[in-house]
C-alpha cells in the first residue's frame, strides 16, 4: 500500500516538480551573487547611542553560550540597523571549503576528510523573514530523487546557513506560533532534523537568536521569552545633539558610503581586534564564591524561576570582565549586566507600577548597599 502511495506521488510530481526546483536553484546562485554585490552596511560603531544593546550583541559574541538578544523598542531606533551592521565587526571563522553548513574540519566525516581544505569566512548573520514558511527555515528533501536514485537530496535552510553565526528575526513577536516551536526545539538541541516520508535529514544549528520587535504590536510566548540570554530596551534619544548626530552621519553615509566607511574603518577594526581578545580570555575568567553568593541572592529576592537567572549573570559578566581585559569578574560587571539580564525573567504581575528593569536595579543597589556596610 505504501508502494503504491509512492509510485502515485513520482507520477503526479514528475513534471511538476522538477521545473520548479531548476528555479529555485538558479534563484538560489542568483541571491548568493547577490549577497556578494550587496549594498554598504551602515557602520556598526558609528551608531549613536542605544549602549545597552551594542553591549549584549558584543557579549554574544564573546560568549554565545550567553544565549541571544531580545531588543524590543520603538519604532525607529535601530534595532535592525544595529543587529545587521554587527557583521562588519565580527571575527572571520575557518571552515571546510564550500560546507553548507559551516562546520569546521574537525566536524567533518572522516571518509571526507582528505578532499577537504579549510576555508576563513565572515561570521554568518542571517536574517528570517516574518512570511517564512517551515521548508524555508529548516530545509527541504527531495523526495522524488531520494526514492528515484536513492540519494538523500537536501536542500538546506535558514537554520543551516545560520550555523555557527546568528539568526535574526525582526518583529519576533509576530512570529508564527509553529516557527517558535521549531526554532525552541532546534535552539535546545542544536541539531535540525527534517523528516519526509520516512527519510530524514539531521545536521548541526548552533547559533546565537537575536530578535527585534515592538513591544505595542504583541508579546512573546514565554517559552521563547525565557530562550533569550539578554533583553535590551531600546527607547527614542532625547538629547537633542544626539538626534542632530544621528541624522548628520546617516546623511553622510547616505551622499558617499564608500568614504563613511573608509572613515571608520578604524574604529571597526580596534572593536574587532578587542572582541577576538575578549574571547581568547573568557574561558580564563574566574568569578569569586562572594561575587556568585551576591548573584544567587539577587536571583532569589526578586523571584526567579529556574536558574537560567544565575548562568546567564555569571556568563555575560564573564564576558564583560574579558571585554574589559580583566580575568576575575568583580560586582561592578555583575551591575553592568544585571538589568537585561534579569528584566524579561521576573514574574508578571498587571498591579505592578515599576518597571522590570528598575526593579532589578533597586534589588542590585540594596544588596550592594549591604555589601559595603559589611
Amino acid at each position: 500500500m505504501l508502494h503504491n502511495a509512492v509510485s502515485f506521488y513520482i507520477k503526479m510530481t514528475m513534471k511538476k516538480t522538477s521545473p520548479p526546483k531548476k528555479k529555485s536553484a538558479s534563484r538560489s546562485h542568483a541571491s548568493k551573487s547577490t549577497e556578494k554585490k550587496k549594498s554598504p552596511v551602515f557602520p556598526f560603531t558609528a551608531i549613536v547611542g542605544q549602549d545597552e544593546m551594542k553591549l549584549c550583541l558584543l557579549l554574544n559574541v564573546i560568549d554565545p553560550r550567553i544565549g541571544g538578544v531580545l531588543v524590543m523598542g520603538h519604532r525607529g531606533t535601530g534595532k535592525s540597523t544595529t543587529v545587521r551592521a554587527l557583521a562588519d565587526v565580527l571575527p572571520m571563522i575557518e571552515r571546510a571549503e564550500g560546507d553548507i553548513y559551516n562546520r569546521p574540519l574537525s566536524e567533518i566525516p572522516k571518509e571526507e576528510l582528505h578532499t577537504r581544505k579549510a576555508e576563513h569566512i565572515p561570521v554568518p548573520v542571517v536574517d528570517l523573514p516574518l512570511g517564512a514558511t517551515e521548508d524555508r527555515v529548516c530545509g527541504t528533501i527531495d523526495i522524488e530523487k531520494a526514492l528515484t536514485s536513492g540519494v538523500k537530496a537536501f536542500e538546506p535552510g535558514l537554520l543551516a546557513q545560520a550555523n555557527r553565526g546568528f539568526l535574526y528575526i525582526d518583529e519576533v513577536n509576530l512570529l508564527d506560533d509553529h516557527l517558535v516551536d521549531v526554532l525552541l526545539d532546534v535552539a535546545a538541541s542544536g541539531v535540525n532534523v527534517v523528516e519526509r516520508e520516512g527519510i530524514s535529514i539531521r545536521h548541526p544549528a548552533r547559533f546565537v537568536l537575536v530578535g527585534s520587535g515592538n513591544p505595542e504590536e504583541g508579546e512573546l510566548r514565554p517559552q521563547l521569552l525565557d530562550r533569550f540570554g539578554l533583553h535590551a530596551r531600546i527607547t527614542t534619544i532625547n538629547k537633542i545633539q544626539d538626534r542632530v548626530e544621528i541624522v548628520k552621519r546617516r546623511r553622510e553615509f547616505d551622499l558617499n558610503p564608500e568614504a563613511f566607511l573608509e572613515a571608520w574603518k578604524p574604529e571597526q577594526d580596534a572593536l574587532r581586534e578587542r572582541v577576538v581578545k575578549a574571547q581568547s580570555l573568557v574561558p580564563k575568567v574566574t568569578m569569586p564564591d562572594e561575587v556568585l553568593m551576591k548573584v544567587a541572592t539577587l536571583c532569589m529576592r526578586l523571584g526567579i524561576d529556574g536558574h537560567r537567572g544565575e548562568l546567564t549573570i555569571t556568563r555575560a559578566a564573564s564576558a564583560y570582565a574579558a571585554f574589559e581585559g580583566r580575568l576575575e569578574v568583580t560586582l561592578s560587571d555583575v551591575r553592568a549586566i544585571a538589568v537585561p539580564a534579569l528584566r524579561h525573567r521576573l514574574r508578571r504581575d498587571p498591579l505592578e507600577t515599576i518597571d522590570a528593569g528598575e526593579k532589578v536595579e533597586r534589588e542590585l543597589q540594596a544588596i550592594l548597599k549591604v555589601e559595603e556596610t559589611v
